[in-house]
């Protein structure tokens, strides 16, 4: 397709590379030799990374200590090897942590993030920091579409969705806000993954908006999905596999957001899963869906605010236009309507809990996303389609579901009930490969 980034990684599954890596079969040195021939291709075009000086001999040091730790395949941690990318609000040990931002390194530093210290302890070696828009709000960094360059990868964990992508890392981690996480991970043609509310810890992340921010994921499939959420969710349960599920389409004012393209294709995609024998239910849900998105941006403003009091005092012209708006308006939000938004998170997620044990409903499907990637670089896309599935915490994935005329990709969202991610990702599973049968 003209205008699309040539994308050929050595090794770009999760599953097939640690199995690789792990058993020997691949050198973790050869490995990163040929993963440095695919990132000097590529990422000057996608710019995922921020950018790091010798970033290839620090990670031959840090794979040549790992192999001296684990000499004996038998014994290799469940990660051995993988690299990843990490979003540039989450701290790790020995990289600076700037946010997107312009403030002072020194003013952001904090204790590793939880979910890093995992990482490694898991086998993984950090590949590098990955750019986010400004503090995880929406002033965009450089990252470009990994598919066509001239359209955003969206944000703001644009760089980490990039990043899986095109090819130069298997895993990756984001936030999720409203959209951060399912919608880049559709515009670049990946899986993501947004976790029930708090089920990956936020410990050692620069926030957002406290009550709403959530850890997410980057994977190119959902079996790598599975590996790295059992190894970073709070009390995985390995899922067996169970009946077909349910599925339901939330009529109403939230999926009128959509576009006329992202519509007629969520209409294809819901007719090739009917094809295959899944029971699809149409139900009305959030009429009140202004109120919801209302609020949702209330919350986010106050706390944001509350987040940023010291440093906005300090460095407000540092800051993008668009995130000293979004924290000016923040502190002025009145208590009562703050109080009522953060209330609004439980009393959504029962409704929509609700509806689905009325309706004997296993997971809500919808667009991930209006339509496909915008033209441009100035925005990072709309995401509304994201929004209630976030203020609610429920667990939510995108799946990869095909390419528009442009060559863009297409995805779709499920989401599943509070605290059953297991379930979600074991259904998204089977969904995955009706999809891929069908050309995604």
């Amino acid at each position: 397709m003209p205008g699309q980034v040539e994308r050929k990684a050595p090794v770009s599954d999760l599953v097939s590379l640690i199995a690789a890596l792990r058993d020997g079969s691949l050198s973790l040195l050869a490995y990163l030799d040929e993963l440095e021939t695919h990132f000097s291709a590529q990422e000057p075009q996608v710019q995922a990374f921020v950018p790091e000086a010798d970033r290839f001999e620090r990670l031959r040091r840090d794979a040549r200590r790992l192999q001296e730790q684990y000499p004996d395949p038998e014994t290799r941690p469940p990660l051995f090897g993988a690299p990843v990318g990490v979003k540039d609000i989450f701290h790790v040990r020995g990289f600076d942590t700037v946010a997107g931002s312009r403030l002072p390194a020194e003013t952001l530093k904090g204790p590793e993030a939880a979910v890093v210290t995992a990482l490694k302890q898991a086998g993984a070696l950090i590949l590098g920091k990955t750019v986010t828009t400004e503090f995880a709000y929406f002033a965009p960094g450089p990252t470009r579409n990994p598919h066509h360059p001239e359209h955003t990868p969206g944000g703001s964990s644009s760089g980490s969705a990039a990043a899986v992508g095109a090819g130069l890392c298997p895993l990756a981690l984001g936030t999720q806000t409203i959209g951060s996480v399912i919608r880049p991970a559709a515009f670049c043609g990946v899986v993501g993954y947004k976790p029930s509310y708090e089920r990956i810890s936020r410990e050692g992340v620069i926030p957002l908006s406290p009550s709403l921010d959530h850890v997410g994921l980057f994977t190119t499939d959902v079996a790598g999905m599975q590996l790295a959420a059992g190894l970073l969710v709070e009390r995985w349960q390995q899922e067996a596999p169970a009946a077909r599920p349910v599925l339901a389409i939330p009529r109403g004012p939230y999926l009128e957001k959509a576009s006329a393209e992202g519509i007629i294709h969520f209409r294809a995609v819901v007719g090739r899963l009917a094809d295959a024998g899944y029971r699809i239910k149409t139900v009305e849900a959030m009429s009140e869906f202004d109120q919801i998105a209302a609020r949702h941006q209330d919350l986010l403003a106050d706390e944001a605010a509350e987040v940023h009091a010291e440093w906005f005092a300090q460095y407000d012209y540092l800051y993008h236009g668009k995130t000293a708006e979004l924290l000016t308006r923040g502190a002025m939000a009145p208590d009562v309507a703050v109080d009522a938004a953060r209330a609004g998170r439980q009393q959504l997620r029962q409704a929509l809990t609700d509806l689905m044990n009325e309706h004997g409903v296993d997971f809500w499907i919808a667009p991930p996303a209006p339509g496909a990637a915008p033209r441009g670089l100035d925005s990072t896309g709309d995401p509304i389609m994201n929004l209630p599935w976030t203020q609610s915490g429920l667990p939510s994935i995108s799946v990869p579901a095909g390419f528009n005329e442009d060559g863009l990709p297409l995805g779709l969202q499920l989401i599943g009930r509070w605290h059953e991610d297991e379930t979600l990702l074991q259904g998204a599973l089977a969904i995955e490969a009706v999809l891929r049968q069908g050309g995604a």
